[in-house]
């Protein structure tokens, strides 16, 4: 064999014996149980979104998917937990909206949201809804510009707390619609529904699940959903995109991501897996059974969601003058 055709052989038989392992990783996760961090408490809707998923891929890979709640300091402890975890592909992190909020509140992360994860999948999208006490003579959006307008400081909104994504979506709707209304901060959206109905407060912003059955008993004027499309779950109520501000995105939302480094393959193999998950019909059912819309995305799709949205809510955050601790 001639040198320089020798040479040339044994460099493409290095190279495909280079590959065989990459290969071979990807077509053989996972080996073993694979676990999922959510950073809240069990029982609530990241939870929920989590193990539904979960339960499903741990079907199609025939090995366990351990859910593991790790909450905690704003969604960081379970969130720093997987960033230092091994990138492997059996550490993962369900991953929620704080994900791309928490970085404008808190000045010092042990991780960088950025650079230290890789991202996986989107699992679903779900709007907030903003409400009104039926005595608030505003009936649609541009009623309440135009009746936010006329009373600069006195209309307030509740949320379920500093920092939240309701809280988020209510500075963002003060931006763009150039008004000032009073934040209200509460424990949790229960409380601020109490008060919205018994007419303490003129505004909600909330999960759109949280407030159906008052908005269908009319205890509750549903004014506009924050998604770019209206929600499967009432379709009836318009969008802040359609009503006037042109481009009004707020949504909650779920996703995976794994930490730095974890091999393309893995990471290609599970977002196939979870777009497979995700066209399931039982799993759309129970997905907008809590006003949850499956929203797959190739794993490059998610990246640039992920990095739009800590972009976007630095921009609320500088605008309502919110400093990180």
């Amino acid at each position: 064999m001639h040198k320089n055709s020798e040479m040339a052989f044994i460099a493409v038989f290095a190279m495909l014996f280079a590959l065989m392992p990459i290969v071979a990783v990807g077509q053989s996760f996972p080996e073993r149980a694979v676990r999922m961090v959510v950073p809240f408490p069990a029982g609530g809707g990241t939870d929920f979104i989590g193990r539904t998923v979960g339960q499903k891929l741990g079907e199609i890979w025939g090995k366990p998917v351990v859910m593991d709640n790790r909450p905690g300091a704003t969604t960081v402890l379970g969130t720093d937990l997987v960033a230092k975890a091994l990138p492997d592909g059996y550490t993962l992190l369900v991953t929620p909206v704080p994900f791309s909020i928490v970085p404008n509140l808190k000045s010092r992360l042990p991780y960088d949201p950025l650079k230290d994860f890789e991202r996986i999948a989107l699992y679903n999208t779900a709007p907030l809804v903003f409400l009104v006490n039926p005595i608030v003579p505003a009936k649609n959006v541009k009623e309440l510009i135009a009746l936010a307008r006329s009373k600069p400081d006195v209309l307030n909104f509740g949320t379920s707390g500093t920092g939240s994504s309701n809280h988020f979506a209510g500075e963002l709707f003060k931006s763009m619609a150039r008004v000032k209304i009073v934040h209200v901060p509460y424990k949790g959206s229960p409380p601020v529904l109490v008060d919205l109905v018994g007419g303490h407060i003129d505004i909600a912003v909330t999960t759109l699940t949280s407030a159906i059955n008052l908005i269908k008993s009319g205890k509750v004027r549903s004014i506009a959903v924050t998604g770019l499309e209206r929600s499967f779950s009432m379709p009836e109520i318009p969008t802040l995109n359609e009503s006037g501000l042109k481009g009004f995105q707020a949504v909650a939302w779920n996703g995976l991501s794994a930490p730095a480094r974890t091999s393309r393959e893995i990471i290609d193999k599970i977002n196939a897996d979870v777009a497979r998950v995700l066209r399931l019909p039982d799993v759309i059912n129970r997905f907008q059974g809590e006003g949850a819309d499956p929203a797959p995305m190739t794993a490059l799709q998610f990246d640039a969601f992920v990095r739009n949205e800590i972009q976007k809510w630095g921009k609320v955050a500088q605008l309502a003058g919110i400093q990180p601790e």
